[in-house]
């Protein structure tokens, strides 16, 4: 089966991590799928391998079709030339994030007041704005044609602290952005959600933990599955507005992941600070 087939998908920052486990898992379903990032053959950013046209390479394995498109979200003028690439568009996964490039995550935990201003900007610049900036180039084409979807990737549990504030607030605005956003398309007949993925295998988990991530860990594929099935939901609308972990969306379509397991909502260790109002 193919519920995607002849649809058209964006994931942007589908180089590696969360972004290219959606990609896969559309192009599974039939989707012809552009993946965006800086990496490329010859190019790959921050030491690391994965491009994305490798991306668009497992896309097209897995059953659809992958279009790499080599773009920095943190520049207008290349988000611009990309959409006009793209002639028509079905779903939006706003997925990328640079918010990691150049770390010290030995300061994560650092009061406010100590962490560098450039963190901050650096993290705005490649989350929420850039989420904002694709999630406006792609809503005038899908109100022409009333349909659409568009997907955030986010952080949270709860509303409890991440502990970090300019990640927490990054990562917040992401989600309060798919509820906003909602609100202003839902006359059109697009929709717009938050999906909130757990502690995700990543390749750089995965590095992380000598190639041996925690049992616990969910599979960037998993969130993959995820979006496939709220794009391919006819009844997508009744959701809009929503913001949900990804094992909850799951829970809801009987999805598990690769591996066949059914995981529980993401919840954060108990030394993180007590909830609070996400909004």
């Amino acid at each position: 089966m193919n519920p995607l087939e002849g649809k058209v998908a964006l994931v942007t920052g589908a180089s590696r991590g969360m972004g290219r486990g959606i990609a896969i898992e559309l192009g599974a379903a039939g989707a012809t799928v552009y993946v965006t990032g800086r990496s490329r053959t010859g190019a790959s950013t921050e030491d690391r391998p994965e491009t994305v046209d490798e991306t668009a390479t497992l896309v097209t394995k897995a059953g659809g079709k992958g279009i790499a498109i080599v773009c920095d979200h943190a520049d207008d003028d290349q988000v611009q030339a990309l959409f006009g690439r793209i002639e028509r568009l079905d779903l939006l996964v706003n997925n990328v994030w640079g918010g990691y490039e150049n770390y010290d995550h030995t300061t994560f935990a650092d009061p406010f007041w100590k962490q560098p201003l450039e963190r901050f900007e650096r993290m705005f610049q490649t989350g929420p704005r850039a989420h904002f900036v694709a999630s406006c180039r792609a809503a005038p084409g899908m109100i022409a044609r009333k349909q659409g979807l568009i997907v955030n990737i986010a952080a949270g549990d709860h509303g409890r602290f991440l502990g970090n504030v300019p990640y927490d607030l990054a990562k917040s605005m992401c989600a309060r952005m798919a509820f906003g956003m909602a609100e202003n398309l839902k006359a059109h007949n697009v929709a717009v959600l938050g999906i909130l993925p757990g502690f995700t295998r990543t390749e750089r988990v995965t590095d992380a933990f000598s190639g041996s991530p925690p049992p616990t860990t969910e599979t960037p594929r998993y969130t993959g599955r995820v979006v496939a099935a709220l794009a391919a939901d006819r009844s997508i609308m009744q959701h809009s507005g929503r913001v949900q972990a990804s094992a909850t969306w799951a829970r809801h379509y009987g999805i598990s992941d690769i591996d066949g397991r059914t995981l529980e909502p993401f919840v954060l260790p108990p030394e993180y600070p007590a909830p609070v109002d996400r909004f």
